[in-house]
Order: C-alpha cells, then structure tokens, then sequence
C-alpha cells in the first residue's frame, strides 16, 4: 500500500477542521476548573475493537488498574469480541476476535466447512504521561499486534478533558490512518516508512510495519451529559475503508459517506454499558460491555468465628497433661478454625509442634492467630508454638510463636499489637517431643469440574468439553503417594475438530491435535494413574520422581528437582521425563507404531511413540515499583512433538488475588512447520476459590484461553509442580489480599 499523505498545511480535510472548530466553539464553555459537582464523573469508556477509546479510533485514557472488560460489537461487515484489561496504571492489554461476515474461513471446504473467516489480534496501549493542569495525557499504542493485518496499525493520541468534555486528538498508521491525510514524516528517514505490507504469516508481529505507510491525522468528543447513565461521543475517523478484508478479498463495498461517526452509550450501573453508533454515514453498529474490577473485587465469605483468648493455663482445672481425647478436640479444632488440615501434633516441655497443610486462609497471619489462640486455650503450658507448614506431607515453612509475646498481642497490651509480633519465619526443623496426635486417615477424595477450550478455530469459533474430574489418593508414608483421577464427560463439540494437516501445514507428530479421539470418542477415561515420590533434599532442596499415566494423552515416567531459598524472590527448577502417547482407542493402552490411519480424515499421521522431554525452567518476581506483584516464568527444553525452544510465560496478580497471565512458546520449528498461528500461546485468568465462595480456601480455579490447538511448543501436563508445591516459601499463589 502506498502513502497516499498530502501536506496538511495545505490540504487538510475540511471535515478536520470542522471538528477542530466545534471543539474551540465548545472549549471555553468549561474550564479546566469546572464545578465536578455540577455534572457526572466522565468515566472512561470502551471503543469498538475493545479498550478505552472512542468508537474506531483509540484514545490515551486509561482505566483503574485492574479494570477488566469483556464486550461485544456487531454491525453488517464485522462482529468483534474482546476482552480488555488494565494490567498497570501505564498500560492496558486487549484481546480481541473479529468474525468477519459473509467471508469463509478459507476456500478449502475440506479444511474448514462453512465456519467465518475469524481474526485474532492482541492490542496493546502504554501511558506516557498523565494530564496535567497544562498538558493532556498522552498515550502509544498498537493494534492488532500479532494478528493477520487486518486491523493492524499504531497510534499517539493526547487528551484534555474540559468539564464534562473529553478532547481526543490523535495520529495513526497502518488500517485507522489509510486516508492518509497526512504526509508521514518518518518517510523521509527511512523508504521502508513509506511502505506498509498488507497481511503477513499466521500470529506473527511484523515490526517493519510499525509506523509506516499512510498516516492520517484524527480526533473526536466524548461528552458526559447531565443524566449520569447518558453520554455522547463525535468522531473523525481516519479510515476510508478502501483496503478492508471484505472490500479487497470479498468484493463487498464498504462505501464511507461520511468522516464523521456519532454515537451515544447508556451506562447500566456498575457493571456495564450499551452502545449505538452511526458510522461512516450509513453504517448502524451495536455494542455492550460487561466489567468488573479486579483489584477491588473482596471476599464475602462467612467464616468460622475467632475464639476468643482463654488461655487453659489460666483455668482452675487445668491439669498439666491432656488425654488422648483432649489432643484429638485441639487438632480438630486447629483444621476447622485455624485451617490447618489434619494436623499431626508432637509435644515436649518447651513447645507444641503442629504439622500441616494450610487450605483455608490465603492471610497466614489469620491463620498463625487463630491457631496460636487454639493452642493456647486447649494444649498445656509451654513457652512456644511451632507451626511447620506442609504441602503434600513436605515441610515448607516454620513459624515460631513465642506464648508470651502473643499473649501480649491476644490480650492487646499496648497500641498496635499485631501478631507478627510474636512470630518468626524460618526453614523448618524436625518436630520435637512425643507424638500426641496424628491424622486419623492419609487417604483423599475429590470431585472438581473441568473446562477446556480453544477459541478461533477453522471448524468452529468456540471449541470447549465440560466435564468433571473424580480423583482419589492415599500416602502410604509422608514422601510415597498413590493417586489418580477419571474423567467423566458431560457436553463437549470437539466431534468437529476434525483437524487434517492444512493448506498452510505441517507434518509433526500429533500430540495435541488428536483432542477429539481423546474427548469425544472417550466420555470416560482414565485421566491420570501414578506413583509419586517426593522429598526434601535439603533445606532449599525439593524433589519429585513420578510414572504411570501421567495425563490424559501420555504416559511414562519423570522427575523434578527445584532450588528454592526461604523468602527468595526467584527459584530455579529443572524436569526431565520420558514419554509415550496414550492410544485413545484403549483405555490403558499406547501407541506402538509411528504411522497411524484416521479413517474420517482418511489421512496418514505420525504419533509419538517415546521421546525425552523437560525444560530448565527460571521463576523470577521482581521488586520493581512500576511492575508489581507480578512473576515471570522462563522454561527452555525440549517439547513433546520433539521440537526444542523457550515459552515465557508472565501474569499478574491483583490485590483481590486474581491473577492475569499470558504465555507464549518459541520452538526451532518455523512458521510453516508450526502451520496457522505460528507459535504456541495462550492467556489465562486465576481466581482464588474465596472471592467466588463463602467459604475461605487457599484453593483457585483457572480459566485459559488458548487461540488454537496444534501440536508444536506443547508441554507435558505434570500432576505437580513443585514451585506450587513449595509456595509457602515465598507465596505467589497463596498471597494475601490486599485490603
């Protein structure tokens, strides 16, 4: 495409100036220091391709930082669906899927049926400053980073805000700027800025596009009307829809009868919007937005009340020895009020040592409080409370509670009393004493529900199984764990993931993209059947060695070693496994042969049938101020289609505890090898159990999204993760809310 700019000195728009003009007319109506109570707040509001900006032009407000929209838009050419969220003050992340109408997925019907030509494009916008009382605030962003080009380009925009008034002015590149009523300066630096390429591979950001091609100048007015639900927004839209997809792969006419779009929004509480505009002068198009904020979102559960401080010690009855029942009533208590579960406990003249796992309270302070109080009012008289933290039988952590200096905090004998006070953190050391209680059973039982889903597809926008996942293990010692789990499916529609290597293809061994056999041929199956052995190989030290049926695709045997220091920021671990794919036509069975026959697809197809695989995987979370409370995970080995490469993996935890993430894998395979996408990539939200229930738990559930499946950058799914397993350590999936 070439630069269509003209000098704008000379030749500007007369529909710019126009706009230009109503705004001067407007400006001086509201000063800067306009009377906030004379109208509603101006919140920032969602544009069509998702995040903040006005209706197809982006501008440089942000939300409050953990603001997160999911919305659609629907008009005659494209449908958008999107999510948005406010990861930073300074930046705001969009993902967003366009189903484009009347256009087929591809022209092969063997490929991909009737389904709609889908785009896949990730957004993002960084702050570079906030207004002031001079200056507005600015912003830079890009659109459609990583997609196929559609919607692809890059903006600055700044805005001022008057009043009820939002000013937006704006310039950008690539599909918002192909009028291209500006000449793009930076052409005269470089040729490669006066040409933009249209389209390009499958999920890949093409950086020589960045700021190149048509340039256009744009601007528009959102304005807060005096009915708080009600605003109005103006735009100049510096699009003139010749290169759409439609327009040039479709022959379908995009005619743009006006510059000027117009739109209104209606505001339905707190919790969303809807949204009319007309555009380009004879184009309705419709939207709404669903948002909620992650950071302010607080726990509503109803809990087991605190007990009150009644130290035994202090009773009249009080005899210095405690019955076996008497033990057995003080570890039942420390599982229900202070969360510790099943707790073994050992006893010596100096201390009680309490040993278990932590499952109910994400604040170990609670925890450490209510347990020491428990101690206190039913264990005998002793100087300190010890309580080693374990996960899956390993000691973690081991806080010391001195009995005096919590008596002290319980009794509140002096202005901020805290029971940090009277605790210290430190690696733990083996129980001391006699054994006085241990856990009446070493076996569990659970049920969890299950989602997968993969979305953009060729066959069908939105794959998904729901199902639900019975498990069951017992610990024949504190380090050797029998367990294992059947799934039971209840609806899935991954009959039409009828996945044959495409026109853009590959021949790698199938190991995730035979999903369907897995699934849908299987409503029962063996999900996982293994041996577990774990240990602590030092006091930074943890281990795992595990085989069977380790997933629902594969089988073998493996291990990890994980380095971990106490109150570390940062951990390294590495894993190696060796493995066989499960045949899905058996339901214990593998594959012995490489070369498979699908007789639906009637295809040829490799599997794996043995291969090494296991990564060297860093945990890093920095201490910065402009990035907090988030980790970085880096892991480079070899995959399971025997491709070998790095996925990083970056998420964000909020101060309700949600926590957003996106990861995405580069392996030696090229473009072509890999086929559609690319490369391996995904995005994920966690949410801890206690902001959904009304009970506390340290428990989460995990909802991912993950573009497309294909078979390389796969990992092999481990039933566990010792950085998880260890996270008491320096907790990341644990941590406290923040109030």
């Amino acid at each position: 495409m070439s630069n269509k700019g003209i000098n704008i000195l000379a030749q500007a728009p007369n529909g710019f100036f126009k706009l230009s003009a109503l705004a001067l007319a407007i400006l001086p109506v509201y000063s800067a220091n306009a009377d906030e109570f004379s109208y509603p707040v101006l919140r920032p509001s969602q544009s069509d391709f998702g995040g903040v900006g006005l209706m197809q032009m982006p501008t440089a407000r942000m939300n409050p930082t953990g603001e997160f929209n999911a919305g659609a838009t629907y008009n005659s050419e494209y449908h958008h669906y999107n999510a948005s969220l406010q990861l930073f003050p300074w930046f705001e992340a969009t993902i967003r899927y366009t189903i484009v109408q009347d256009l087929l997925y591809s022209s092969n019907p063997d490929f991909s049926g009737d389904s709609k030509y889908t785009d896949k494009g990730i957004d993002f916008k960084v702050r570079l400053w906030e207004e002031s009382y001079w200056l507005p605030e600015v912003a830079v962003g890009v659109r459609d980073f990583g997609g196929t080009g559609l919607f692809d380009g890059e903006f600055i925009a700044a805005n001022k805000q008057f009043g009820p008034v939002d000013v937006t002015l704006g310039v950008a590149w690539g599909y918002m700027g192909n009028s291209g009523n500006v000449t793009n300066p930076l052409c005269d630096l470089a040729d490669r800025f006066c040409e933009r390429e249209i389209g390009g591979q499958w999920g890949t950001a093409n950086f020589d596009n960045f700021f190149s091609g048509p340039m256009s100048i744009y601007g528009g007015l959102e304005y807060q009307s005096p009915w708080e639900p009600l605003r109005f927004k103006l735009e100049y839209d510096a699009n003139d829809y010749e290169s759409d997809f439609p327009v040039t792969r479709g022959d379908i006419e995009m005619p743009q009868d006006s510059k000027f779009n117009y739109g209104a929004l209606y505001r339905l509480g707190d919790w969303g919007d809807l949204r009319l505009s007309y555009e380009r002068g004879n184009t309705w198009t419709f939207g709404f937005n669903l948002y909620t904020n992650f950071n302010s979102l607080k726990s509503g559960w109803q809990d087991e009340p605190a007990p009150d401080y009644t130290p035994r010690s202090q009773s009249p009855s009080n005899t210095p020895e405690l019955t076996n029942a008497e033990w057995q009533v003080l570890a039942d208590e420390l599982h229900t009020i202070a969360g510790y579960k099943n707790p073994t406990i050992h006893h010596d003249n100096n201390s009680i040592t309490v040993s278990a796992d932590q499952n109910k309270y994400r604040d170990r302070n609670e925890a450490h409080e209510r347990a020491a109080t428990v101690l206190a009012n039913r264990g005998p008289d002793v100087a300190e409370y010890r309580l080693i933290e374990t996960s899956n039988h390993q000691a973690i952590t081991e806080t010391r509670i001195d009995a005096d200096k919590f008596s002290q905090v319980a009794n509140v004998e002096y202005i901020g009393a805290n029971v940090e006070d009277s605790t210290s953190v430190s690696t733990p050391n083996e129980p001391e004493g006699r054994l006085a209680a241990e856990p009446s059973r070493r076996w569990d039982v659970s049920l969890s529900p299950t989602l997968q889903q993969s979305i953009g597809g060729s066959e069908d926008f939105y794959m998904f199984n729901i199902g639900i996942n019975a498990g069951a293990n017992y610990w024949f010692t504190d380090n050797i764990e029998l367990g294992g789990s059947v799934y039971f499916n209840i609806y899935d529609n991954y009959d039409q993931f009828l996945y044959d290597v495409p026109p853009d293809g590959t021949d790698l061994k199938r190991v995730r993209t035979l999903v369907r056999q897995y699934i849908s041929d299987n409503p029962v199956r063996l999900d996982n059947l293994q041996l577990t052995w774990m240990d602590k190989l030092g006091d930074n030290w943890y281990s795992q060695a595990y085989g069977g049926y380790l997933e629902m695709m594969f089988g073998g045997v493996g291990g990890e070693v994980l380095y971990r220091p106490l109150g570390a920021n940062w951990a390294v671990g590495m894993d190696v496994n060796y493995v066989v794919q499960r045949d899905p036509d058996s339901a214990f069975g593998f594959f012995t042969d490489e070369e498979q026959f699908d007789p639906i697809t009637n295809r040829s197809y490799r599997v794996q049938t043995g291969a090494m695989t296991g990564h060297v995987t860093g945990y890093y979370q920095p201490q910065w101020d402009w990035l907090p409370n988030t980790l970085f995970k880096v892991s480079a080995g070899q995959y399971l289609t025997e491709d070998i490469g790095v996925t990083v993996d970056f998420s964000k935890q909020f101060d309700s505890g949600i926590t957003a993430g996106a990861f995405a894998t580069f392996t030696d395979l090229s473009s072509d090898e890999y086929g559609e996408g690319s490369y391996t990539k995904g995005f994920y939200i966690s949410i801890p159990f206690d902001v959904m229930t009304v009970k506390p738990s340290t428990n989460r559930a995990t909802i991912s999204w993950l573009p497309l499946t294909r078979d390389g950058g796969q990992m092999l799914n481990r039933k566990y993760q010792l950085f998880g397993v260890t996270d008491a350590r320096y907790p990341w999936y644990s941590r406290k809310a923040v109030e």
